[in-house]
């Protein structure tokens, strides 16, 4: 195996175990039920969708394959923002609901 081939997987490895840490973080420091219930669906979600996108980035031929970066790099952004709001939505509403 050459240099890259090397680099290439322990890139990997430590790309999808960044990825868990961050998950598990996520789901982890919820304050409520609901909120890590929707932490779960929404880190299901978004590592269904990553994947479906790595697998087209890797069985596209060109020029396709550059072109799904484009829905991708849009959709991304807006559904970070979007999901944040939404978790901070439930995580206010599971706030006052504790203090009645």
């Amino acid at each position: 195996m050459d240099v890259g081939t090397v680099g290439g997987i322990i890139g990997g490895i430590l790309g999808l175990a960044g990825g868990a840490i961050g998950t598990y973080a996520s789901i982890r420091n919820t304050a409520g039920p609901r909120e890590r219930q929707f932490m779960v669906r929404t880190a299901i979600v978004a590592w269904v969708v990553v994947t479906l996108f790595l697998i087209l980035l890797f069985v596209l031929p060109n020029p396709y394959r550059w072109l799904i970066w484009i829905p991708y790099g849009v959709a991304l952004p807006l559904a970070i923002v979007s999901l944040n709001r939404k978790q901070q939505a439930i995580r206010s509403e599971e706030q006052r609901t504790r203090q009645s």
